[in-house]
């Protein structure tokens, strides 16, 4: 069953749906050659929004955590893209070790977990899970929220490997995003694959890196298209030196949302556009929609009162906000059960292997969804999403979901060259 997407069907976007369609074998071919070049990341998922007029990813997760959310159909092309995946990374691998986030109590989190793998263990390895969670000391059963079990064992470190007693991994897959820092136990693992590597995790990476380099692939995909970059482009700035409870930085973020909503205004303009314009403001380290507001009028920002200059001021495990990317917002005309939506995208390796909706239904079409509230509803399609159908009109859901394909794998492709750029020297 497909669900019924709620979309505009005239104007930009349909035309920037059909040239994707007309062009998906040149495209493809693209992809095929950039992979070539630049390694993807083991995993990825993109939050995209769908304006009606543009097409954009609005957030790159190098960590995800929701494979419980895509739904049983996806199983056997995730199981598929991540025998592939291993293939390349380590081919004659027979252990691999899971390392998740710490929380625990979160029994939905908990469910992506036995997803994640139960799918790597339909490519022939045998998984465990070791967590760095210091509370687990010994072998630990939990319960998922419909009910699995799932043993998470202290870590064990060997010299330069990490394992738990009797299991000596070939790979490890870390399913934490480290926020908190990089711990000591995950450094120095020279006899080991270590995926993703360290840098790709929050206390080094940066959201302004990464729409750097989105930058990069958005404007050669651009060219490929004949089509104007920022069509699947939002616009973004960063602003350094921040402290919220200080209220220092103010004057910076101040002149960056004026400039970036100039720009907005003015393209809006060449489009013929009715929306207003806006940016959201977002801590440039960390996840789970925390550190995030929406941002109209630059005096907004000069005026914030305590309580939002206290959401603003720290994010997950408590990391302090000292910079923050202001990003273009795009609006979703998306909507499930008449609630806002917008899709995520799933990738493993270089492939789209499904995604699902995230909606809320207290929040407006120009505010952000990853907040409290919402819930997901898979994309619960008969055909792949790497799958066009050229006969079919573009918003037919085969059609719309390979543009979603296409634009989440461009931010994918960013990923691997942000991560390129910001390795650290050896």
């Amino acid at each position: 069953m497909v669900p019924h997407l709620t979309t505009a069907l005239n104007g930009p976007l349909l035309e920037l749906e059909q040239r994707i369609l007309d062009a998906s074998t040149a495209i493809e071919r693209w992809f095929r050659l950039r992979w070539q070049e630049h390694t993807p990341p083991i995993y990825c998922s993109v939050d995209l929004r769908n304006s009606g007029f543009k097409l954009a990813p609005v957030d790159t997760n190098l960590y995800p955590g929701g494979f419980n959310n895509l739904g049983p159909a996806f199983l056997p092309l995730a199981v598929q893209a991540a025998t592939a995946a291993i293939e390349k990374i380590c081919p004659d691998a027979k252990n691999l070790l899971l390392i998740p986030e710490n929380h625990t109590r979160n029994k939905w989190y908990l469910e992506n977990v036995v997803t994640l793998a139960a799918i790597l263990r339909q490519t022939g390895l045998e998984v465990r899970i070791g967590s760095l969670n210091p509370e687990i000391t010994v072998a630990t059963e939990f319960e998922t929220a419909t009910g699995k079990k799932l043993r998470v064992e202290p870590l064990k470190r060997s010299g330069t490997r990490l394992g738990l007693e009797g299991f000596d991994p070939c790979a490890i897959l870390v399913n934490n995003d480290l926020s908190a820092g990089i711990p000591p136990i995950l450094e120095g693992l020279t006899e080991q694959v270590l995926l993703p590597p360290l840098h790709a995790g929050w206390a080094l990476r940066r959201k302004s890196a990464h729409f750097t380099a989105y930058d990069e692939v958005a404007a050669e995909f651009a060219q490929l298209l004949q089509i104007d970059p920022w069509l699947v482009n939002p616009y973004h700035a960063r602003c350094g030196e921040i402290d919220f409870q200080a209220r220092a930085g103010e004057e910076c973020l101040a002149s960056n949302v004026s400039m970036l909503l100039e720009k907005i205004r003015t393209k809006y303009l060449e489009y013929g556009i009715k929306d207003t314009p806006y940016v959201a403001v977002k801590a440039d380290a960390g996840t789970y929609g925390m550190g995030v507001m929406m941002v109209r009028d630059a005096s907004e920002v000069r005026d914030l009162n305590r309580k939002q200059r206290n959401k603003m001021a720290v994010v997950k495990e408590g990391l302090e906000v000292t910079d923050v990317i202001i990003q273009e917002g795009v609006h979703t005309v998306e909507r499930i059960e008449e609630k806002a939506a917008e899709p995520v995208v799933y990738m493993l390796d270089r492939f789209v292997i499904g995604g699902f909706y995230r909606v809320h239904g207290a929040r407006a079409a120009d505010e952000n969804l990853n907040a409290p509230g919402m819930h997901f509803v898979p994309l619960a399609f008969e055909q792949s999403c790497s799958l066009p159908d050229p006969h079919a009109s573009c918003d037919a859901p085969p059609n719309r979901f390979y543009a979603y394909g296409v634009v989440a794998r461009l931010a994918l492709a960013a990923a691997g060259l942000e991560l390129e750029k910001t390795a650290p020297a050896e």
